[in-house]
This record gives structure tokens, sequence and C-alpha cells, in this order.
């Protein structure tokens, strides 16, 4: 019978965790803060938004929204972004990406304070998740689907893993979460030939290309874990994956919904960097 990976328990575990954290630094009159940089009023950025605070309130960390018009000047995002790094009362910052056009990502990346840096933009973490430095930051989305694999004793070591996607935001950042642990990795793309033999021989599949119902079963090998990132929405409205869930299931070991996969345990493992960057600042 298929498993179906659900995102709550994971998510459920992660917070119970972290409670005690949140205890101890507390007891130390210390209130962990996270920064929410939003330029404009992106309905999902905004959807987003709501879901961190309403997790971080439920951990006991403070959150600091902060919405800039949509037309702002690379300078002005730039100091509005100095002043949060100065601010030693705030320990995380997270910016919602993409930026409009106007806004340079390359130049805020490397004005982040990368100790404050809990989604990866700053190539120092970027460098320390390269060498498996856990003293940095990894990206929250391909963290939380590793948080899953452990959750349900998914055994990664000897595995063949391929990861459909190679954005800085999950793909490559899977790829090398899925080295760490000792699986064969195989990245694909857009680009690769016969894409469907490649996926086909995988025991692991993670699914990031941001298309949607794009894995279908034939991409699929008898009993595979399938991990979909994926966030869509087609033309009813309908919020999708990049798997087509229903041909998939029927082929797949384990599968993780969408809705109520892996972004419902993105905000945990936000959390999860929150404290992190919060102690290592403050009890250092």
């Amino acid at each position: 019978m298929t498993q179906l990976l659900k995102g709550k328990p994971v998510a459920d575990a992660i917070v119970e965790s972290l409670k005690s954290d949140t205890n101890v630094l507390t007891t130390k009159k210390i209130e962990p803060c996270l920064a929410l940089i939003r330029v404009g009023n992106k309905s999902d950025d905004v959807a987003y938004e709501r879901a961190i605070v309403k997790r971080c309130n439920a951990i006991g960390i403070t959150s600091r929204q902060i919405e800039l018009p949509e037309d702002i000047t690379q300078d002005a995002f730039l100091d509005e972004l100095k002043k949060i790094n100065e601010d030693q009362k705030v320990h995380s910052i997270l910016i919602f990406r993409p930026l409009p056009k106007q806004l340079d990502e390359k130049v805020i990346e490397i004005n982040i304070a990368p100790q404050k840096d809990v989604d990866c933009l700053h190539p120092e973490n970027t460098a320390k998740l390269l060498m498996g430095d856990e003293s940095g930051f990894i990206p929250c989305t391909p963290m939380a689907v590793m948080e899953i694999f452990k959750h349900y004793q998914i055994v990664l070591e000897g595995k063949n893993a391929l990861v459909l996607g190679r954005s800085m935001v999950v793909g490559k950042p899977a790829a090398l979460l899925l080295l760490q642990e000792n699986a064969t990795v195989t990245v694909a793309h857009s680009r690769t030939r016969d894409l469907d033999k490649i996926t086909s021989d995988a025991d692991i599949l993670i699914a990031a290309i941001g298309r949607s119902e794009f894995v279908r079963e034939d991409h699929i090998k008898e009993g595979a874990v399938v991990a979909d990132v994926g966030i869509n929405v087609d033309d009813q409205g309908n919020m999708t994956g990049d798997v087509h869930q229903e041909e998939v299931k029927t082929k797949a070991g384990a599968f993780t919904p969408v809705p109520g996969g892996v972004g419902s345990v993105t905000t945990a493992v936000l959390a999860k960097q929150v404290v992190k960057a919060c102690k290592m600042q403050m009890l250092s």
C-alpha cells in the first residue's frame, strides 16, 4: 500500500521540540525575533507571511512584518536591510522572493547579514551548505523535504535519488542534502534528454520543476518515494503540485500530498532556523 507522507505530523514534532529551546531562551529574557521583508502585496506572499506569523506565535517567536512599496528603489531597499541587519533585537531575516525587476537579488544576497540569513541567501551560507558546515543555514523548503524523510524513516543511504529542478531555492540544495545522506544523486532539468528513462530509475524523486502535474506515472519507478515540492494553480484555480497525484499514488511506494505535504513543514523548519540563529547570537 502506498504511504502518504503528510506534513502535519512532521511539523508538529518540530514545533514540539522547539518549545523547550524557546523556554530556555525566555528564562534568560531572550525573545527570538524574525523580520519578514515583503515588497508589495502579492497574495501568495501575504498568505505565506500569515502562516509564518501564526507558526511563530505558537512557538514563542516574535515576528516583525516589514512591507515595502512595490516600486522601492535598490538603494532604499538596501537602506532598510541595513537597519534590520544592525538591529540587535532582530535575530533572523526572511526576504520574500521573487523581488520586483528593479531590485538586483544578487546585490541583496551579499548585503544580508549571514548570521541572520535563515533562508540561505548569502554566499557564506551557500558555501557552508556545500561544505556540510552545520553552523550555516539551509534553504527552508529542501530542508523540509529532508525532515519529512527523517520523520518517516525513509532510508536514503545507497539509494538512487533524482532531483527534478536545479534552482538555488530547492534543486541544488536538495541535491547537496541528499549527498550528505550518502545517496547517489542525479539532477535533471528542462534540457535533460530522455527524462522519463532517468526518473524511472530513481528510488527517491524530488519534484521541484514548477510545472503543474508534470510528473506522471511513466516517470516513476515502482515503489519509489516521491517528494512533491511544487505549488501551482491549475486552470480551475485549484492548487496542484509538480506531480500528478492520482497517477503517481498507484505506483509510488510513498509520496507527499499537495496541499498538506512539504509546504506545511516549511514554516516549522523556518522557525527552527530562527531559534538556531537566536541561540548562536545570544548564547555563544
